[in-house]
């Protein structure tokens, strides 16, 4: 079962891929700049390399890209103006709520119908499994 939600969800995001003009890469770098934004940590470069596994090269160019479709922006860190930030543009956020809202209602909607303590059953299901996915990507 989790082998086929994780088909469905990637043919959801190749969807959007496709109506976005969007590689994988991209979506991927997309979502882990909505991530790290939505934990309250700044995205740099570095860290977008390390999260999509690109060289600097690559990276340099995926953001260059996704800056030039208008779904990124290079911004000064409020903190350490030395330091450039990545952020989604509201154009990119409207795109991913007009695409994704609906999935997201029918999923809130369908977990209404479980207990806390069931939904914390599964939350740490699917944590434990992640955990266990990345530490596999590292072995070769």
């Amino acid at each position: 079962m989790l082998r086929r939600l994780t088909v469905e969800l990637e043919a959801v995001g190749r969807r959007f891929a496709g109506m976005h003009g969007l590689n994988r890469t991209d979506v991927r770098a997309l979502v882990a700049i909505m991530d790290a934004a939505r934990a309250g940590r700044p995205m740099t470069a570095g860290a977008l390399g390390a999260a999509v596994e690109l060289s600097s090269a690559s990276v340099t160019a995926l953001v260059d890209r996704l800056e030039r479709v208008g779904h990124v922006e290079r911004v000064r860190d409020t903190h350490d103006r030395r330091r450039v930030v990545l952020s989604l543009t509201p154009a990119a956020m409207d795109a991913g709520g007009e695409f994704f809202g609906g999935l997201q209602r029918d999923l809130v909607d369908a977990m209404s119908g479980y207990a806390d303590e069931e939904l914390a059953v599964v939350h740490r299901f699917l944590a434990e499994m992640t955990e266990v996915i990345v530490r596999h990507q590292g072995t070769d």
